[in-house]
Formats: C-alpha cells, structure tokens, sequence
C-alpha cells in the first residue's frame, strides 16, 4: 500500500516511512502545505488539516499533529508547540522550567487518516517522560534533546529512529493506524 503523507517536515517523514515499512506501507511526503488551524485538541487540528487536503487531493492521505504537553504548565505548550519551539526553543522551555521540581510531560500525537472512499479516522499515541534540566543528543528533531520517557534513561534525540520509533507518540500512533489498515485490508 502506498500512503501519502502531508508534511513539510522531513523528519516526520523519515520516521513514518521507518515504522511504517514494516507493516508493507510504503510512505510518500506529499509536500503540500496546508493550513495549520488553532484549535484547543490535537484531533481538531488534525481533523480540519484533514478536511483542507480532501479539496486537493482525492489520494489516501494522513498527516499528523503532535505536541508537548508540560504538567507544571497545565499542558501548554501542548496544541501550540510547534510555535512555541519555533519562538522559545529548548533552551527557553528549560529556562521557564528552571527550580521547578515537576518536570513530567507528555508527547501526544493525533494521526488522521483519509481513505479513498472519503473516510476519515484518527489515530493517537502517547509517551510519557521527563523534561531534563540540560539538551542531550544529536539525533532527532524538535523537543527530542530535552525529553526522556520513562522507558528508557535516553532522551529521544540519543536513540536511534528504530529506538525512538517503538516508543515515541508517533510511532505509537502509527502503529495503531498500521494495525488498522492491515485489519481493514483482511475484510
């Protein structure tokens, strides 16, 4: 199966096509930038990207939107951490968390998923961790240096993409859909 991915990021791209090869999904970045709406959940996000592409593309499509959600921050950046990385970076979230003993947070992510018959489903994954108080790392992308998940005592961007991959929130949720395709595909 081929499957279109709608991101600009290549490192997005990379991974799903690495967790995704092994369910025989072939992945293909669809560079066609879409509107990131503001909305307050992940599947909002997702689901109104999705609703933009249906106007132009009729191809099997998924994209996906993640965030970091910081519990001594009651969730933020969360939906907006795209932006706020692009502003503040990594060392900015490490210097608003600095003497602050709560440093548990959370990766979501919300894949949606348009089929060619028009249906729509989302899949979400999640990884829950520790924001440190230095970067480590050199793998990875975005929040990677900064983050641990409890799993393991490697931020994201110390591991490989494999690693990463079999526990970050993407991955999970990937495999999920994944899972969903091959089901869908037995019927």
């Amino acid at each position: 199966m081929i499957l279109n991915f709608a991101t600009g990021n290549k490192n997005k791209a990379e991974e799903a096509k690495a967790k995704l090869a092994g369910f025989g999904i072939q992945v293909v970045q669809l560079k066609l930038p879409y509107p990131e709406m503001q909305a307050d959940a992940l599947e909002e996000v997702a689901s109104q990207g999705l609703d933009w592409l249906c106007q132009h593309t009729q191809e099997a499509v998924m994209l996906d939107d993640a965030g970091l959600f910081i519990d001594a921050f009651d969730g933020f950046p969360g939906v907006y951490s795209a932006y706020v990385f692009k502003t503040l970076g990594n060392s900015g979230i490490l210097k608003l968390l600095e003497g602050n003993d709560n440093r548990a947070a959370t990766f979501k992510a919300c894949i949606g998923l348009r089929l060619q018959n028009g249906s729509h489903h989302f899949f979400n994954g999640e990884c829950k961790g520790t924001i440190i108080e230095e970067l480590r790392g050199e793998e990875g992308f975005g929040y990677d240096p900064i983050f641990v998940p409890e799993e393991k005592p490697l931020t994201f961007a110390q591991m490989g993409m494999d690693e990463k991959n079999e526990l970050s929130h993407r991955g999970r949720a990937f495999a999920k859909m994944a899972q969903f395709l091959a089901h869908k595909n037995r019927q």
